[in-house]
C-alpha cells in the first residue's frame, strides 16, 4: 500500500510538471491583419509580425497567427470571440480592451523630397497653401487640418484618385500607404501627410531621397478643439485577462531594446522611446 501511494504521488508530481511545461510552451494566438502592410500580412512580412515573434521569445511561447480581413470588426470577430489571445498594435487605452504598457510612441509626418527643400514644419507653413498636391488618407488628422487651412476642397478629387481598394458594396475603403509615398517620390505630389509608422518603410526604400518631418502635437480645428498627431501604441488582451496582461508588460520591458531595433529599422519616427515602456497606461 505504501509503495502504491508513493507511485501515485510520483505520477501526480510528474503530471504537474508536464502540465506546467505545456502551459509554458503552448502557442500564443496573435490576431493580425492578413494584408495590411507594413504592419502585417499572412506571409509574416510586416513589422508587427516581427514584434509578435519577439514577444513569443520573451514569453517562451510559440506564436500562432490568426488573421483578419475586415478592419472594421477585427476586435469583435477575433479577440472578443476568443479566436486569439493578443492583438498587436492598438491605441494605448483603447476602452474596448485591456492595453499593455505602450511599447512605442510615434507621430504623423510630412513626407517631402529632399531636393525640393520645402520649408514645411507644421500646418501653418506657407508652402502648404501653395503646393499643388498633398497626399493624405481621408478620415485621418490630416484631413481635419486640411479643412482647417482651407485646402481640403481643392484636393478632394485628387484624394479620390488615391483609393487603393474598395470592399464589396463599398463597406470600407483602403488607402495604400506605399502608393501615397510613391506619389511624392515620383513628383506627382509635393507633400504627403501620413502616420509615421505606416510610411517609414516606404520612405526608407524610396529611390528618390525623401524627408520625414514630425508634425508637432499642437494642432487645433477652427473651433479650437485639439487635433492629436502623436499617439502611443500597445498590445491588447480581452478585459479581465490580467495574468496575460502582466506577462505582456514584463516581456515589453525586457525586450525594449529589440523592439526599438525593429522599429528603427522600419524608419519609424520614435518619440521618447527610452521611457515609453515604463509609462503608465490610461
Amino acid at each position: 500500500m505504501l509503495l502504491k501511494r508513493k507511485l501515485l504521488t510520483t505520477l501526480c508530481c510528474l503530471g504537474l510538471v508536464v502540465s506546467a511545461a505545456n502551459a509554458k510552451n503552448s502557442a500564443l494566438k496573435v490576431c493580425a491583419a492578413e494584408d495590411e502592410m507594413p504592419y502585417s500580412n499572412n506571409k509574416g512580412e510586416g513589422f508587427e509580425n516581427k514584434l509578435a515573434q519577439l514577444l513569443g521569445d520573451g514569453l517562451h511561447k510559440k506564436i500562432s497567427f490568426v488573421y483578419w480581413a475586415d478592419p472594421r470588426y477585427y476586435l469583435r470577430d477575433t479577440l472578443d470571440k476568443g479566436l486569439c489571445d493578443v492583438v498587436i498594435g492598438v491605441d494605448t487605452g483603447d476602452p474596448r480592451v485591456s492595453t499593455s504598457l505602450p511599447y512605442y510612441r510615434s507621430a504623423y509626418v510630412f513626407v517631402t523630397r529632399q531636393n525640393d527643400r520645402l520649408a514645411i514644419n507644421n500646418w501653418d507653413s506657407a508652402a502648404l497653401r501653395t503646393v499643388q498636391r498633398i497626399a493624405f488618407v481621408p478620415g485621418s488628422p490630416a484631413e481635419v487640418m486640411l479643412r482647417a487651412i482651407g485646402r481640403y476642397n481643392d484636393l478632394f478629387n485628387y484624394s479620390q484618385e488615391l483609393v487603393g481598394y474598395k470592399s464589396k458594396r463599398n463597406q470600407y475603403v483602403k488607402y495604400d500607404t506605399a502608393k501615397l509615398v510613391g506619389e511624392v517620390s515620383s513628383g506627382h505630389a509635393e507633400v504627403a501627410a501620413l502616420w509615421g509608422p505606416s510610411a517609414g518603410r516606404y520612405v526608407v526604400a524610396s529611390a528618390t531621397p525623401l524627408t520625414m518631418t514630425v508634425i508637432p502635437d499642437t494642432n487645433s480645428r477652427a473651433d479650437g478643439a485639439k487635433v492629436g498627431h502623436h499617439y502611443s501604441t500597445s498590445m491588447a488582451v480581452r478585459k479581465g485577462n490580467e495574468a496575460l496582461l502582466a506577462q505582456l508588460n514584463q516581456a515589453i520591458k525586457a525586450k525594449q531594446p529589440e523592439i526599438r531595433h525593429i522599429l528603427e529599422a522600419e524608419g519609424i519616427p520614435l518619440l521618447d522611446v527610452e521611457n515609453v515602456a515604463f509609462a503608465e497606461t490610461h
